[in-house]
């Protein structure tokens, strides 16, 4: 066992995450599995950290009892990846069987170690949810570097140790570094490139150690030797091959070369006799080919029977869509081996992770009766299932019905088939009318906005309802506000999608009447939603007295926190609160599109003009109560990101935009974080931290401010200067138009800060201004040392901060974004189904989309509660392919960052128009440098 004092950082420290968190970044408390009675034994399990850890079991207890002690220790959610494996009586490396007993595996516990490793290899690392199972990913690569079994170039070499050194020990430093490299061997030939790991090294500065496990798997999962087992074989002629297994199928290397690979669709049987391993493929009608059989010898039968028992595995579990149910046994005798794989595929496991229904009942994929791969241990006999046999479907559910596409958040290609035919079947059978469009609009999004209503309604308030701590005004306040109004809109949801199943002619009910219209419904519920007015009004208070109740206790700050971090909180949870104001103004625009389409003899036109003016009107009341809220809320997001102000939201101010610009300073231009209000111009570093959070260095008033284009007197493009009463400031924009938007911002807040007596009290400010004084405007100095600009460490860190908000993308792509756009975003969201065509192929994959807050957020179905992943937007462009890129499909748009691209699908020329830029000038005036917005 490693002594205390000598044991390195644990998972949790390295982290980042305090005692109480565990190591997990999912909320902790995995119970320890429950032991049959009997004797207890000890076995040791070395962890990918090379430490040693004793477990107690039973000695009747499964191999299944060991392996969830092992990730109840790690408090490790995602352990379907990992397994344990040891040396057997035989010398040979194999797996521990979960289903039986232990001690029948181990014969000598006292003089075994097993090693927790990680056992299925991923096509992509961001199919991994957690970032302490990309954490110990990371370690397997190290270990497989070390040890010399991840075979590649130097270049790759040296790169990957890098990433693992600035993971360790941080930012470069010459005697530090140099140091560290002779007292660790990451390479079997080290010394040779050592020059090329520290020239790397340099450039990792800034990078977090999550950020740097990130980088290490993308590289590693690019490599053909990356998750590579190798087994010895031989060909029919004597040629010394080796076998492997990976998530596409069968490899054969010749030394460290893939010199074939047969991919699970063509495979049909995999068996073995004595020392034969056989793969038999499925014939190529193309070239009227019969069945082939390829015979590989191994070692021995053992050989033969640990690599078939992986393949059996890895088919499994990259393959089959739930969890295979366990076969009795025989009762006279068995044929064969009766070997079966135990455990949650990849794709069961990611459904239980994270928490929606396998199969969807509204999706719409197509059956797809796919051809079954037989695994056999030592053949069947006229078709029929032996014992040793195991069937294994190519992603099918029980029902026999192709699953959605979506196997992961990363929306990867792997196992990807798609019936394209019959969606364009159904396409064609679909109305064709605008109005139908428009009214899908209102439906689709309608499922979004229910389900973020959810998320203060049932979500939220169950969360902190078990909590003694969250003021009970506050409970009250919420739920009498809001859920009236989800009740009412779970009744308008239903009267919309009856209504458009009848217009699609998915009911008997359109054969009694015309019911190809949605004024009538929109009517009647605008005109029942004016009933819920002094609800909404009541929301800027709902906004206000939760604020309040986190100043006041920082036990409902930090619960209010953990909940932002649960998935279903995809957004701010002050977003939320916002939602039923935004939603008026959403149904307005729907209106307006269906009164501009109709002509005024239509028999929808009067309802949909009626409707019109009565949900116009609301949003005139309520106009004045929204613009605060929006203001107050962004002023409240921004102060999660900032460090180093006591009061963001004091009374009067007001955001109006944030972005990066380059100060030039004695070192030189240098990028930070800049963020204007209607008072003052604040500029930020980001801080070193583990909530990745912006420090603030300089605070220049606006009052008296003056500013002057300079890229003439200091050389530098886009360059500007601003001169402040005390304090001058030289900045550079990354390109012309940021400039103008910086310059236009600041000109107009400089004259209303001119034309201002003082801060404006305001209803939502003045109630939360506490006690204490502002602080005064800082001079700030010149001398920003490196510890000021990347060390900063204060009370008002917060673990677990989310590093994909606003900010941080604006930081990462160094662009900006103004509370205009934020309006214009807010007023243009979308939900619906779109495709998205893979990059190396012409399969295309169905997805639920969600776009808002300058993201595009995917899910399998609409009925999930969450997204499985997100694409901020803010920096891509919109355009349509060209006849180069060999897409000659309807409606499709293209989203494109430096070497980023991705090819979208909409259903019709109208949500087309919506996703896409054909309308897009009537946007650029206020654009930030993502186009992006659907008009």
């Amino acid at each position: 066992m490693v002594e205390p004092a000598d044991r390195p950082s644990t998972a949790g420290q390295r982290l980042g995450a305090p005692e109480s968190f565990g190591v997990s970044t999912l909320e902790p408390g995995l119970r320890p599995p429950v032991q049959p009675p009997g004797r207890q034994v000890s076995i040791r399990v070395q962890m990918l950290d090379d430490t040693q850890e004793v477990f107690q079991i039973s000695q009747r207890s499964p191999g299944k009892v060991l392996f969830d002690l092992v990730c109840v220790h790690l408090n490790l959610t995602e352990g379907d990846y990992f397994g344990l494996e040891y040396q057997d009586q035989r010398k040979m490396t194999v797996w521990l069987d979960l289903l039986k007993p232990t001690l029948k595996q181990i014969r000598r516990p006292k003089n075994t170690i097993l090693r927790f490793v990680v056992k299925f290899f991923p096509p992509d690392h961001t199919q991994l949810m957690e970032e302490l199972t990309r954490y110990l990913f990371a370690l397997q690569i190290k270990r497989d570097l070390a040890c010399g079994r991840l075979i590649c170039n130097d270049t790759s070499a040296a790169l990957m140790v890098s990433h693992i050194i600035q993971s360790e020990i941080g930012d470069f430093d010459e005697t530090q570094s140099w140091q560290h490299l002779l007292h660790n061997k990451y390479l079997p030939d080290q010394d040779a490139i050592r020059d090329k790991i520290t020239d790397c090294h340099r450039k990792h500065v800034g990078q977090t150690p999550a950020e740097s496990d990130y980088q290490l798997l993308e590289i590693a999962r690019r490599l053909e030797m990356y998750g590579v087992r190798l087994h010895p074989a031989k060909d029919r002629e004597g040629t010394k091959l080796s076998l492997s297994v990976a998530h596409t199928g069968v490899l054969v290397f010749q030394g460290y070369t893939k010199i074939n690979a047969f991919n699970w669709s063509k495979i049909r049987k995999l068996s073995f006799k004595r020392k034969r391993f056989l793969i038999k493929l499925r014939a190529d009608p193309a070239q009227n080919a019969h069945h082939d059989t390829l015979e590989f010898a191994m070692a021995s039968r053992d050989c033969c029977k640990v690599f078939w028992k992986i393949c059996v595995e890895y088919h499994a579990f990259f393959r089959l869509f739930e969890e295979p149910k366990p076969k009795p046994k025989p009762i006279l005798f068995t044929r064969g081996s009766s070997f079966r794989f135990s455990g949650r595929t990849q794709n069961s496991s990611q459904q239980i992770h994270i928490n929606y229904c396998c199969r969807s009942p509204a999706s719409e994929d197509s059956p797809l009766g796919s051809p079954h791969v037989v695994v056999n241990g030592n053949g069947s006999v006229n078709g029929q299932e032996m014992g040793g046999t195991a069937v294994l479907g190519l992603g099918q559910s029980p029902e026999g019905r192709q699953l959605s596409p979506l196997t992961s958040p990363l929306l990867t290609e792997a196992g990807y088939v798609r019936n394209e035919d019959e969606d364009e079947a159904r396409r064609k059978k679909f109305p064709t009318d605008k109005a139908y469009f428009i009214a899908k609009e209102l439906l689709t999004t309608e499922r979004t906005y229910l389900k973020d209503l959810q998320v203060i309604t049932e979500s939220f308030q169950s969360f902190v309802g078990k909590d003694e701590a969250f003021p009970d005004s506050v409970k009250k306040l919420i739920s009498t506000n809001y859920d009236p109004v989800h009740k009412f809109h779970q009744g308008f949801l239903k009267e919309v999608e009856q209504r458009l199943a009848q217009w699609e002619g998915r009911s008997n009910a359109h054969i009694k009447g015309d019911y190809q219209r949605i004024g009538d419904v929109l009517l009647k519920n605008i005109q029942g939603l004016r009933q819920l007015t002094i609800h909404l009004q009541k929301h800027s208070e709902c906004l206000v007295e939760l604020e309040r109740a986190c100043r006041s206790s920082r036990k409902v700050e930090t619960l209010c926190r953990d909940f932002e971090q649960q998935r279903v909180c995809y957004l701010p949870f002050n977003v939320f609160l916002l939602r039923p104001l935004h939603r008026l103004l959403h149904y307005k625009l729907i209106l307006e599109r269906l009164c501009k389409h109709y002509p005024p003899t239509h028999d929808d036109f009067r309802d949909c003009r009626a409707a019109l003016a009565d949900i116009s009107e609301m949003v005139l009341q309520l106009q004045g109560t929204m613009m605060k809220m929006e203001n107050f809320q962004k002023l409240l997001e921004l102060k999660k990101d900032l460090t180093g102000l006591d009061n963001l939201a004091i009374p009067g101010r007001e955001f109006i935009r944030l972005g990066c610009l380059s100060k030039l300073s004695g070192k030189g231009l240098q990028q930070r974080m800049f963020f204007l209000f209607s008072d003052s111009l604040v500029y930020t570093s980001r801080g070193m931290t583990p909530s990745n959070q912006f420090k603030v260095h300089g605070q220049l008033p606006l009052y008296g401010m003056t500013i002057r284009e300079s890229e003439e007197e200091w050389g530098v493009p886009y360059s500007f200067t601003l001169f402040g009463q005390r304090h001058s400031v030289v900045v550079a924009a990354s390109c012309a138009s940021e400039m103008e938007r910086w310059v236009e911002d600041i000109r107009m807040a400089i004259d209303l800060a001119e034309q201002s007596s003082g801060l404006n009290t305001d209803l939502l400010s003045t109630g939360l201004s506490d006690n204490s004084k502002s602080r005064e405007w800082a001079n700030p100095s010149e001398q920003e040392s490196e510890e000021e600009l990347c060390g900063s460490r204060s009370s008002l860190e917060r673990q677990g901060h989310r590093g994909n908000t606003t900010v941080h993308v604006c930081w990462h792509r160094n662009t900006s974004v103004s509370m205009v756009d934020f309006s214009v975003a807010v007023e243009n969201q979308l939900s619906g189904n779109l495709l998205r065509k893979f990059k190396n192929s012409n399969g295309w994959q169905k997805l639920w989309v969600v776009f808002t807050n300058f993201s595009l957020f995917f899910y399998k179905s609409h009925q999930d509660d969450y997204p499985l992943a997100s694409l901020p937007l803010l920096g891509y462009s919109v355009t349509v392919p060209s006849e180069s890129e060999n897409i000659h499909k309807d409606y499709v748009f293209k989203l494109h960052f430096k070497s980023h691209v991705y090819y979208f699908r909409s259903e019709s020329e109208y949500t087309f128009e919506r996703y896409s830029m054909w309308r897009i000038q009537r946007w650029e005036k206020h654009s930030t440098c993502c186009p992006f917005f659907p008009l």
